[in-house]
């Protein structure tokens, strides 16, 4: 069941949801040759501290850290280890996840490490502007699948594969609610959009194909042929007036 958020709650749901995009912006900033995916997630930890946020990650399903930071052909659920060294290069997708006096935020961002290929860049920003297309079609009255359609066409008509295997979700006072968003579909299918829905869209997208194997630790999921993966996500709600991104400062 979908659950309506008051406009209260999602006011309450803002701290949270603040929290993470603070959190981001500065790991953002942070990321640079030479450090570990471990400095990137005590980095994280840290921030969330600052803002009296608790992590949403760390626990979770037995999920053993703040952040999911995940590395090239890595897609998702990426675990931080003092032994992963950031090199020239590197495409790093950093997911998390906040908790603030009942209400959770979710978000995603990929950055670049030093000088990255033009493949590389490119599919960053395919990945980024999939979910500003998504986030485009987010209003009372449309249908789920018009937004998990935008994602998929866009990317598709850009060269990306799409990652079938993970979507998006609704969000608040649970970390994952329903609906289950997915980053491709047919327009004019799904639940319809309604004022007081608090949704986290993700596109995930590959630089070749999207098909997919989870590594031995049960967490980290990687591109089959060893592409390079992307990972965009904010937390939003339905407005009268369309979409209102909460992860964004």
């Amino acid at each position: 069941m979908i659950d309506l958020k008051t406009a209260d709650e999602i006011k309450n749901m803002r701290p949270a949801c603040r929290a993470v995009a603070v959190t981001l912006r500065k790991l953002r900033e942070y990321v640079k040759v030479g450090m570990t995916t471990m400095d990137l997630d005590r980095f994280a930890a840290g921030c969330l501290r600052d803002m009296k946020a608790k992590p949403a990650f760390l626990g979770y399903h037995g999920y053993p850290a703040t952040l999911c930071v995940s590395v090239n052909d890595e897609i998702i659920h990426g675990i931080p280890n003092a032994k992963r060294v950031l090199r020239d290069g590197d495409v790093v997708s950093m997911d998390m996840g906040a908790y603030v006096d009942g209400f959770y935020g979710d978000a995603a961002v990929t950055v670049g490490v030093g000088r990255v290929s033009g493949g590389a860049a490119r599919l960053m920003e395919v990945t980024e502007r999939s979910l500003e297309e998504g986030l485009k079609r987010v209003k009372p009255g449309a249908r789920l699948g018009d937004v998990s359609s935008a994602i998929g066409e866009y990317a598709e008509a850009n060269g990306m594969g799409v990652i079938q295997e993970f979507t998006g979700h609704g969000v608040g006072r649970k970390l994952h609610e329903d609906p289950s968003i997915p980053n491709y579909g047919m327009p004019g299918t799904g639940p319809v959009l309604k004022v007081g829905m608090t949704l986290a869209i993700e596109p995930m997208l590959s630089l070749g194909d999207p098909d997919l194997v989870v590594l031995k630790d049960g967490w980290t999921a990687v591109t089959e042929d060893g592409s390079l993966s992307a990972h965009f996500e904010h937390s939003v709600a339905v407005t009268k007036d369309g979409c209102e991104i909460l992860t964004k400062e």
